[in-house]
């Protein structure tokens, strides 16, 4: 079950308190998860004393739907369903492989 964001409005920003949480749930580093959403919500961002705040407003939805879109991308396996994978760099690509039906497969987008 992935965390739903706890989020706040501060301003003209967004700022999300339960990233490092959300992350250490699906087994990846922060770093990528943070990349990952500054893309795809095209909004500039940073990590700060613990919490993702975002440069500008920014829906809870949203930002739930786009880490539900990353964990289909890069955390649950493709073959069986199960979320027990890891990502793991072969050459220039980028492995997905999964621990409990042995699956490899090539991450397609790149971060």
């Amino acid at each position: 079950e992935i965390p739903k964001v706890r989020g706040r409005p501060e301003g003209n920003k967004t700022v999300i308190s339960n990233l490092p949480q959300i992350a250490t749930t699906l087994r990846r580093p922060i770093e990528h998860l943070l990349k990952f959403l500054l893309k795809e919500l095209a909004t500039p961002g940073e990590m700060r004393r613990g919490n993702m705040v975002l440069g500008s407003k920014v829906n809870a939805g949203r930002i739930n739907q786009k880490i539900r879109e990353y964990a289909e991308e890069f955390v649950f396996c493709p073959a069986c369903g199960k979320p027990d994978t890891d990502l793991k760099q072969d050459g220039a690509t980028t492995v997905m492989a999964c621990s409990v039906c042995g699956n490899r497969q090539v991450v397609k987008s790149k971060i």
